[in-house]
């Protein structure tokens, strides 16, 4: 290194990524301002037009003196002939960009790294961040993002209470978006332009529309808010993002006012929570959930469901099934947005069935109903327990409260006949004890002692259990009201692995010829 004496190294530079808020400049940190000011190399992105946003914003604490580094993108949205394509193209400048920020800060210079919003909130000074931060000392210094400034411009909670908030890209597909806006409380979709139409559809299939607000160049001059739903498309710029607010109620002084959508259009949805809590859930049976004015079900599954503000909650014991759905129908044909809830899958020995036999009768002729699938209790005990369910199989209760025993009888022996996996939801429970028994003797007219059976019991919940088991060797005893059964067929394989530590069993989707 010229005109360094011999035995003394240059002193290395310090590196400085700098969150500059969201546009205003009087909402730049005190920090921010001091190590602008301090910098010898002042850096910036920008498009190749030249005009720096970052820059703009910091204008007023730069000095004459100071080296300005201007990181110009070689592409934005636009197509390239690089050899690898747009992201190889991104790439090429980052090392580039880089390697001209290395080289002051290899000369002892510090380097300030400007960044609208937060350097490590979707901005481009990450980028390099990740290339330079391991070599030299680095500060980040954190800024306002446009999260905030849009809450703040909005006038609206963002998130309250146990309410989650999600923060998307406008890039993802249509369908993770929409997936993932009616699965959360609040959210904010960032990077909009021209992916306004993608958002906008995403938030209507999600059933939040209406919810939506709109921000553009928080902060800024030409700064514009509104309802989302009331935007042209063709205005929208990259610097916008879409809000959904916090659901918790305004604090009004008075009574506790009716959801909007009461006054509006009522309708059923009946949702199956899966097997246990919420990591069974649907994103879109999360959304339904989070959307209804009212829930209805069996106590039990209804207290799986997350408190919400404002939301009212109708547990009932679990034998009035058909008392359940007309309520849920009832407050449906007045306004109310109801989620009837089910456990495991709601058409599967569950509550669908009964609405919509209640929502059959012409009373109820008008009120929409619609039936989401969730995990049921046979595929939840299945993957504990392999593939079971590979090939063919059926699905049967043994509870003779609403059939006769002579019905279910002649169903496992013709299903057994048939040579199918058998899934056997209700048991037994205390007032049930024989069914088992009597099950285990028809079967064995037809399945070998040897045949796996799957003992599923309360899968994914805090008291799960799974067992395999030779069906000549099934104890009623062990069987209760949160127990499911898998009975195999004649090609269902059990195979302990990892030196039978891990037992599993699978039913091959190849059946023999003949």
């Amino acid at each position: 290194m010229s005109g360094v004496p011999t035995g003394q190294q240059q002193p290395q530079g310090r590196l400085y990524g700098v969150g500059l808020g969201p546009g205003d400049p009087s909402l730049m940190t005190l920090r921010a301002a001091e190590v602008i000011a301090a910098a010898d190399v002042v850096a910036y992105h920008s498009a190749r037009h030249g005009r720096s946003i970052a820059r703009s914003i910091a204008a007023a604490h730069l000095r004459a003196d100071h080296i300005e580094e201007a990181l110009v993108y070689p592409v934005t949205t636009e197509h390239t002939d690089h050899p690898g394509g747009y992201r190889g193209a991104l790439d090429a400048f980052y090392e580039e960009a880089a390697a001209r920020l290395a080289g002051h800060l290899d000369a002892g210079r510090t380097v300030a790294v400007l960044a609208e919003g937060d350097p490590l909130f979707y901005g481009s000074y990450q980028h390099m961040h990740k290339r330079l931060a391991h070599r030299y000392p680095t500060e980040v210094i954190p800024g306002v993002t446009s999260v905030s400034a849009a809450a703040a411009r909005l006038g609206e909670p963002l998130v309250e209470a146990e309410e989650v908030l999600t923060i998307l890209p406008g890039t993802l597909p249509e369908e993770e978006l929409a997936a993932r806006l009616a699965a959360t409380d609040s959210a904010v979709v960032m990077k909009l332009g021209r992916t306004f139409g993608k958002v906008r559809g995403a938030l209507e299939s999600a059933g939040r529309l209406d919810e939506a607000r709109y921000v553009e160049r928080a902060t800024m001059a030409g700064e514009r808010t509104g309802r989302l739903a009331d935007v042209d498309p063709e205005s929208v710029p990259y610097f916008s993002v879409a809000v959904l607010p916090s659901r918790v109620a305004p604090l009004t002084g008075g009574p506790a006012p009716e959801p909007a959508a009461a006054s509006a259009r009522g309708e059923v949805v009946v949702v199956g929570t899966g097997p246990a809590g919420p990591l069974w859930l649907t994103p879109e049976t999360r959304g339904a959930l989070a959307a209804a004015d009212d829930l209805v079900g069996y106590t039990t599954y209804v207290d799986r469901v997350p408190h919400r503000p404002g939301q009212r909650r109708h547990g009932s014991d679990n034998r009035v099934e058909s008392e359940r759905a007309e309520y849920a129908l009832e407050l449906a044909r007045r306004g109310r947005r109801v989620a009837v809830v089910s456990g495991g899958d709601p058409g599967v020995f569950a509550m669908a069935t009964a609405v919509l036999e209640v929502a059959s009768q012409d009373a109820y002729g008008d009120v929409p109903v619609r039936v989401l699938p969730g995990v049921t209790a046979a595929n939840a005990a299945a993957a504990r327990a392999g593939a079971p369910l590979g090939h063919d199989y059926a699905t049967l209760s043994l509870s003779d409260r609403l059939k006769p025993w002579e019905v279910i009888a002649e169903r496992l022996a013709a299903a057994a006949a048939a040579d199918l996996v058998l899934a056997l939801y209700n048991p037994g429970s205390r007032s049930r004890t024989w069914q088992v028994g009597k099950a285990r003797e028809l079967l064995l007219e037809h399945r070998t002692p040897d045949t796996p059976v799957v003992l599923g019991r309360d899968v994914g919940g805090p008291e799960e259990s799974v067992r395999i088991v030779r069906l000549g060797d099934l104890d009623p005893t062990d069987v209760d009201m949160r127990t499911l059964l898998i009975v195999g067929s004649s090609q269902t394989r059990w195979v302990g692995r990892h030196g039978g530590k891990e037992q599993i069993v699978w039913t091959p989707r190849r059946y023999p010829e003949g």
